[in-house]
């Protein structure tokens, strides 16, 4: 008689194995976080908080968080498959070890905490800047193709009470943060710069909100950018207000920006008397010719006297996609919108379609929630405060180590979904012979990919 062939092969199995690591692949985390120089950044800012005697670095405690959500944890247990990693990790401290360190930091001394990790953040990233050289975001920017910060808010749902959880505009439960994004632009991803925790209720166009999170923001840039032309901050319409555009082209400051703006009474009324040849055709996200979107700059039909000296008004109509509603102001059958810029060079439909691509914010905000801001674990709203900043620590180790370890490649654009999946995941068997450790990683489909970044970030020097 045959034996039917199993679906799944059913192996015997035990557990014996020794110097198995099953998140062999995170190596490349720990090893940004040395490149950067972020690791021993943190260790001196935490001085302060570091008790006499006590065996685990502050510093330390908060880079392995990070590490944690980066690999797709969501709470402060998940730093254990950290801790049964010590070949990898090193040393974790215990969970009651980091709620007393978050309990501490979130304390009355919570600014002076969240001000010496920042400060630390905006070190690590000038010298990543400076490591990827032509490859940083920052090479080769001109006020005609400026360094871009987005802004953006989004809904994060919660489950329990928690303080300053409150019922939102989207009616559901919860709070309502408000994060600034660097743009890597096509060719890869982006870097968390800020971001403000708000109650549920904080609305969308609060100017002061927008003006705190882009000042934050600013300070992660190397000082050459921020100020001046050369940088840009985007948002939607929620930043078109006339106090935050003030803010911005203070000549303190003088950014370029470019924001949504919305379709008021005045520029309603003169929709219907664009002429014809006052129109020009859109471009799709690719730079190539739209059907059936065209644009008009309106500047001169407008009164913009309270405006900033220098803001134009482009309009957009486009026919409605399926299922699209048309708002009162709309006619003709078209879709209308507009957005405001001080971008005085560039023809209407690069600025239109650079305007249009801040979508990209909302894929670095959905990575965001993918990386630990999906669930604020902690009931008080200061120790959630910190828990952000720790979501922005993550997402920069994964930023600057594909920037360092994966350009040129297809992982340079991976999310974070799929450089677990691909990279971090890979299991590895660590053994050792004449006194040298040597990691066996897996023979995985992209081993080869994750040997060559990892060699790339061992050849780096740290600050």
């Amino acid at each position: 008689m045959n034996k039917p062939t199993p679906f799944y092969p059913a192996p015997h199995v035990d557990a014996h194995g020794h110097g198995i690591a099953s998140q062999a692949g995170g190596m490349l985390l720990t090893q940004t976080a040395i490149a950067s120089g972020l690791m021993a950044g943190l260790s001196e800012a935490m001085v302060p908080w570091r008790k006499p005697l006590s065996r685990h670095d502050p510093g330390k405690v908060l880079v392995d968080l990070a590490l944690s959500l980066a690999m797709g944890g969501d709470c402060i247990s998940d730093v254990n498959r950290l801790r049964s990693q010590p070949a990898i990790y090193g040393p974790v401290a215990s969970n009651p070890t980091i709620s007393r360190l978050i309990a501490t930091l979130s304390g009355p001394d919570l600014d002076k905490a969240l001000a010496a990790i920042n400060a630390a953040r905006a070190k690590a990233r000038e010298h990543v800047w400076t490591l990827a050289g032509e490859h940083s975001p920052a090479h080769g920017r001109t006020p005609e193709d400026p360094l871009v910060v987005d802004l953006d808010a989004s809904i994060v749902i919660s489950h329990s009470e928690k303080e300053e959880a409150m019922p939102t505009w989207k009616k559901t439960f919860g709070h309502h943060p408000l994060a600034g994004m660097l743009d890597h632009g096509a060719e890869g991803t982006g870097e968390g710069l800020s971001m403000q925790l708000r109650a549920g209720n904080a609305g969308s166009n609060t100017a002061a909100d927008h003006i705190a999170v882009t000042q934050a923001a600013l300070e992660q840039l190397p000082a050459a950018y921020r100020s001046g032309r050369q940088t840009m901050v985007r948002t939607d319409s929620a930043g078109g207000t006339h106090k935050f555009l003030d803010w911005l082209t203070d000549p303190e400051r003088d950014l370029s920006y470019s924001v949504g703006f919305t379709i008021t009474e005045a520029i309603a009324e003169v929709l219907p008397l664009i002429p014809e040849e006052g129109w020009t055709q859109a471009y799709n996200n690719d730079g190539y010719e739209r059907d059936g979107a065209w644009l008009a700059d309106i500047t001169g039909m407008l009164d913009l006297s309270t405006w900033p000296k220098g803001l134009r008004v482009v309009v957009r109509k486009e026919k409605p996609h399926v299922g699209a509603q048309l708002r009162i102001t709309d006619i003709d059958g078209m879709r209308y919108t507009a957005f405001a810029t001080n971008q005085t060079r560039g023809q209407h439909a690069a600025l239109e379609l650079r305007h249009r691509l801040r979508a990209r914010c909302e894929d670095r905000i959905r990575n965001a929630k993918d990386t630990g801001l999906e669930n604020l674990p902690l009931q008080a709203f200061t120790g959630n405060t910190l828990w952000c900043h720790l979501v922005l620590m993550a997402l920069d180790l994964l930023a600057w180590m594909q920037m360092l370890g994966l350009t040129g490649t297809q992982a340079r654009v991976w999310e974070p979904k799929k450089l677990r999946a691909q990279l971090f995941e890979v299991a590895g068997k660590i053994s050792t012979h004449a006194r040298k450790r040597t990691l066996h990683f897996a023979a995985a489909p992209h081993t080869d990919l994750l040997l060559m970044a990892l060699n790339r970030l061992s050849v780096l020097s740290p600050p």
